[in-house]
């Protein structure tokens, strides 16, 4: 999942939490790239599926791991990728 927003008045403290998640990885927790005034952001985070369980689902427990760094946001855009849908070509080996 990746979400993109903006920080609305972002205060010091939260500012220090978005800055000690700073990384480019998607785990479970959450990550934070933003730009050099820590005003606009992209939250990545990887978030554990069932078999039933779709983008509504997906999505919902991405906002929540948003939501857990206490910090005030705007979500501009989410975006979704189902790792169950990704296909890994094997390439054969060449002699």
């Amino acid at each position: 999942m990746t979400i993109r927003g903006k920080f609305d008045g972002l205060d010091e403290e939260g500012r220090a939490k978005v800055l000690a998640a700073e990384a480019v990885a998607f785990t479970d927790s959450g990550t934070f790239t933003h730009d050099g005034t820590v005003s606009a952001f992209t939250f990545r985070c990887q978030v554990p599926a069932g078999p039933e369980d779709g983008e509504r689902e997906a999505t919902g427990r991405a906002v929540a791991a948003l939501e857990a760094y206490e910090v005030p946001y705007q979500v501009l855009r989410i975006a979704v990728t189902d790792m169950r849908d990704i296909k890994i070509r094997h390439k054969g080996r060449r002699a």
